[in-house]
């Protein structure tokens, strides 16, 4: 019974303090560290390569592709989608989705803000797929309790998870603590893994996270702000961490949840792609790598109306946000529908008109052809660790 674990079990009172480094922590802003932002197009066509192949990023299908990820015919839709989704019965087309997020990073310039954007991610790419939020399992990996500053960022991490689980109506079904990840004196980046389960009445209507039709109108949900302390650009590109992460918005979680649920399932969007780590940067490279199709993208109207440049447009990590490929029949009924809950889009594309080369390029800045960007984006991996996945696989067997 739930109340076993949830009011009758034990509880324990270790020692616990806020790190000393916290202060020093939250002053290292970007502006601080003196990060140079890309300016030329040159520059921010390298970091776009920068970002898609760092290990992070970069693609895990030599890891996901040496495993049977079809089991028995039922899995409907797998990696690289932003869920997995199962089919539980074959005549109603009844299914499950599934997703799980972490950012170590995020956890620990702000534990308690991390855990509750890592439940934000995951319940955000379910609802990319069109399924509906309904359970959240965890796995809370931290240093040793024994420490007061880890117990500190331990108990911070579980009171923000349980608040975000109150935000966006949905409960931990259950899940598990690793502790004492660490070597020595030091340990890990506080990490809370988040998996949120969706269903589905019809995994047939499941939104994929790629656009396949060209021809198609790209929109972006939600507004962009100065947002890259903490981001995945200050990471790859100068190993820098300080401040906090982006905010946590409950409610615009839940509004664009319901947005691209509806979508889904009225047939109104045909891909939609969260953001998240990379921001808006890496979630037009996944999109266009999905299905190679590729994408002229403009971004004078998110500059203007959210009052930023084009770097911080691509790079910055603002939460609440995801890009959906509408066909040109379902645009006056999505944009009805956006305009009709007050929530913010804005037109920045359309996906490619067919050309025999396919590219993602961002009108009067740079174009990066998909074969630069897949040989990118899907080499990280097989270079750090070495040999092909069919190598792999035979040396397993």
């Amino acid at each position: 019974p739930p109340r076993s674990v949830a009011h009758d079990g034990p509880v324990y009172n270790r020692p616990m303090n806020e790190p000393s480094w916290t202060a020093e922590v939250a002053a290292n802003t970007v502006e601080a560290a003196g990060l140079a932002k890309p300016a030329s197009d040159d520059e921010l066509r390298s970091t776009v390569l920068q970002l898609a192949g760092s290990p992070n990023l970069a693609s895990k299908s030599w890891i996901t592709s040496q495993y049977d990820k079809y089991v028995q015919g039922n899995t409907a839709q797998a990696f690289p989608d932003d869920a997995g989704v199962i089919r539980v019965d074959e005549e109603s087309g009844l299914g499950v989705a599934i997703a799980t997020d972490a950012n170590g990073r995020y956890t620990f310039l702000d534990p308690a803000r991390g855990a509750q954007l890592a439940l934000a991610e995951a319940y955000r790419n379910v609802t990319t797929s069109g399924a509906i939020p309904r359970a959240v399992t965890d796995c809370l990996n931290f240093g040793s309790p024994e420490d007061p500053a880890i117990m500190w960022q331990f108990a911070q991490a579980v009171e923000g998870l349980a608040e975000a689980c109150q935000d966006l109506s949905i409960p931990v079904t259950g899940g598990n603590v690793s502790l004492y990840n660490q070597t020595g004196g030091v340990a890990i980046h506080p990490t809370p893994v988040v998996g949120v389960l969706g269903v589905f009445d019809d995994v047939t209507r499941a939104t994929p996270s790629g656009w396949q039709e060209p021809g198609q109108t790209i929109y972006l949900l939600g507004t962009t702000e100065a947002e890259l302390d903490g981001s995945a650009w200050a990471d790859v590109t100068a190993d820098h961490l300080g401040v906090g992460p982006p905010q946590y918005k409950p409610a615009a979680e839940k509004e664009i949840g319901e947005i691209l649920i509806n979508c889904s399932r009225d047939g109104m969007i045909d891909a939609a792609h969260d953001l998240s780590e990379g921001g808006l940067s890496q979630a037009l490279v996944e999109s266009c790598l999905r299905y190679g199709t590729g994408a002229r993208i403009w971004l004078d109207e998110v500059c203007e109306r959210d009052g930023v440049d084009v770097f911080t447009a691509r790079f910055s990590e603002s939460t609440a946000r995801a890009i959906v490929a509408v066909p040109r029949s379902e645009e006056v009924r999505f944009k009805d529908m956006c305009t009709a809950r007050r929530f913010p889009f804005v037109r920045i594309g359309m996906t490619d008109s067919g050309d025999p080369d396919p590219s993602l390029d961002i009108v009067d800045h740079f174009s990066i052809g998909l074969d630069e960007l897949r040989e990118t984006y899907e080499g990280t991996l097989p270079n750090q660790f070495g040999g092909s996945v069919a190598a792999v696989t035979e040396t397993a067997v």
